[in-house]
């Protein structure tokens, strides 16, 4: 029996904005990291002059301070606001999207080790991605958690799936619905049917909580508000994350706002980070006019004006007919950016108009002689559908069956040697048939993955062709 098996699996909910991970069986993730790095330009630009001349040992310990000197997180944040101003920001996920390995790597050791203070190769590992995920971005991951922290198993889970595990109606777990997940710098709206998601009907739209933080501190500016330019943007953020909230008419909150300003205008007070001096600011028609971007977007963004309720009709509607009713009737809510109070009832107010309007549209076509059965549109709001995505994965991977899903060490060499195979022929043959053979597993269990690919294309390619396979073994373990 594997001991990997018997210790809880890690957890890890990658976003745009904030990465969440924990232990699985846990109900809420155990540290919740903004998703950046922070790395120290000195060492960065100290490896770039020394790369010009020769002096090689200079070079060398330039490149492996540059590996060390980093932080992550709210420390990351901490230290490029410092008054030395020597590190560098790198957001390693744009979008949903991982684009810097480097630094994505550099984040997953420090979450591993500082963070969760664990031993990768005692744990299982889940991890999460987009639903518009390239399969190369996988492949990328694996290689990392398989070779780098050397884990003994993987599952790459898609976020939707999990954030509707974790919407749990009164009795059970339906598992046919639409996802709406909005999160810091990607909105998704997926439709899975039993388990599974429709690829083909996947929507997004390019409006997410980065954006609402970007037009409340447009509109501040505007206004006039006298917040440090380089505290407007975090002013921005907390005002949406405690001020918010949406409305149900936007004309009449406009006036109510205007009758009774002292009722409804919220003051927020802060300290200048690099005078110290106290400052405030008042917050009025931000903190409703923010979350409306999703259902009127043409405020914010000209290029695309389509309403989120819109969006989630026009995802229902191309999905097999027989799936449509049930997708309607579970409609559940993933993602920090959809927790602004009453959220859930307007978007089910505007969806439900929609789907109406189009069963009063085909009655009047059929003149009356047929009547369409009404369909219920239900919006599913949970308390943890903040933390929905991590939370499905701590049930998923808290299960039995998760430990027989996962992508192995075993598989993974396989499959380099796969790769490997489409190179050279010849080379291949030998590995595969060492493979086989079993003494990879066995006799070579405490090499690191790496290591073992590394030796069998090596000396498969230095030993004569056709090699003997009892040679390449014996080469192999006796070297």
């Amino acid at each position: 029996m594997d001991p990997a098996t018997s210790r809880p699996a890690v957890v890890i909910d990658n976003g745009t904005g904030y990465t969440k991970l924990g232990f699985a069986g846990n109900v809420e993730p155990s540290f919740i990291v903004p998703t950046v790095v922070a790395v120290n330009e000195t060492f960065v630009n100290q490896t770039r002059a020394t790369t010009k001349s020769s002096n090689w040992l200079a070079q060398h310990s330039a490149g492996v301070m540059a590996d060390l000197d980093f932080f992550i997180g709210e420390e990351a944040l901490a230290r490029s606001k410092s008054s030395s101003n020597t590190y560098n920001l790198t957001y390693p996920i744009k979008q949903g999207q991982v684009n810097n390995w480097d630094a994505m790597e550099r984040f997953w050791q420090q979450c591993i080790f500082d963070y969760l203070r664990c031993d990768p190769e005692d744990h299982y590992f889940l991890l999460t991605e987009s639903p518009m995920t390239a399969p190369e971005s996988r492949e990328y991951t694996g290689e990392i958690m398989f070779e780098t922290f050397n884990v003994p198993g993987l599952y790459i889970a898609v976020q939707p799936v999990l954030a509707l595990a974790a919407g749990y109606t009164t009795s059970k777990c339906e598992m046919t619905g639409v996802i709406v997940d909005i999160g810091d710098g990607a909105t998704h709206v997926v439709p899975v049917a039993e388990g599974y998601v429709i690829g083909s009907s996947i929507k997004s739209i390019p409006i997410a909580g980065k954006d609402v933080t970007l037009f409340i501190q447009q509109l501040m500016r505007e206004r006039g508000e006298h917040v440090p330019l380089e505290d407007s943007f975090e002013v921005a953020r907390k005002v949406k994350e405690m001020y918010c909230y949406t409305c149900s008419d936007i004309v009449k909150e406009f006036n109510k706002h205007d009758k009774e300003p002292g009722k409804y205008i919220k003051h927020w007070r802060g300290t200048k980070p690099k005078t110290g001096a106290p400052y405030s600011c008042d917050a009025g028609y931000e903190r409703f006019l923010g979350p409306e971007v999703f259902f009127n977007p043409e405020m914010y963004n000209s290029d695309f004006t389509t309403p989120l309720p819109d969006v989630i009709d026009k995802c229902i509607q191309s999905a097999p007919i027989d799936t449509r009713r049930a997708l309607y009737k579970n409609i559940v809510l993933s993602g920090g950016s959809t927790m602004f109070k009453d959220f859930h009832r307007r978007l089910q107010r505007d969806l439900k108009k929609i789907v109406d309007a189009r069963v009063l549209t085909s009655d009047a076509r059929l003149g009356g002689n047929v009547k369409a059965q009404p369909v219920e549109v239900n919006v599913v709001s949970h308390p943890i559908q903040r933390y929905a995505v991590w939370f499905g994965g701590s049930v998923l991977a808290s299960t039995p069956e998760f430990f027989a899903v996962n992508h192995f060490v075993s598989v993974y060499l396989r499959l380099a040697i796969q790769r490997l195979n489409m190179r050279n022929m010849g080379l291949a043959y030998v590995a595969q048939t060492l493979y086989l053979r079993e003494c990879i597993d066995t006799e070579m269990i405490q090499i690191p993955i790496s290591v073992k690919v590394f030796l069998i294309v090596m000396l498969a390619s230095q030993l004569p062709d056709p090699c003997p396979t009892a040679q390449l073994r014996f080469e192999i373990l006796h070297r």
